[in-house]
């Protein structure tokens, strides 16, 4: 079986047909978490603000996590993911997020 067909990686958030990959997530290992595609519920695309531009891991308002990002001062749009059973809500800033929403509304059929 072949691997599946990439749809977008900047490096430290990954898109494929099955799952989101978001690249040193866990605190402090830095490990990456995987969510599969079948559990998000929902996704918001908000300009970033002052509480998150500066959070370069973890979480600032207790609802969301963000994973090491060192570049993301510098990104201008927050994504956050509603993740069926799942307290905290994985929230990241992807290089790309014209790129990234477009081809995740085609991967969720919206």
């Amino acid at each position: 079986m072949s691997a599946p067909r990439q749809y977008y990686d900047d490096g430290l958030i990954q898109l494929d047909r099955e799952a989101i990959t978001l690249r040193r997530y866990h605190f402090p290992s830095g490990t990456s978490k995987v969510i599969p595609l079948s559990s998000i519920r929902r996704y918001t695309a908000t300009p970033l603000n002052w509480l998150h531009r500066f959070r370069i891991w973890g979480s600032s308002d207790l609802r969301r996590w963000l994973p090491l990002d060192v570049g993301r001062p510098l990104k201008k749009t927050l994504i956050t993911l509603d993740v069926a059973d799942n307290r905290w809500r994985p929230a990241f800033t992807p290089a790309d997020p014209e790129q990234f929403t477009a081809m995740l509304d085609e991967l969720l059929g919206d």
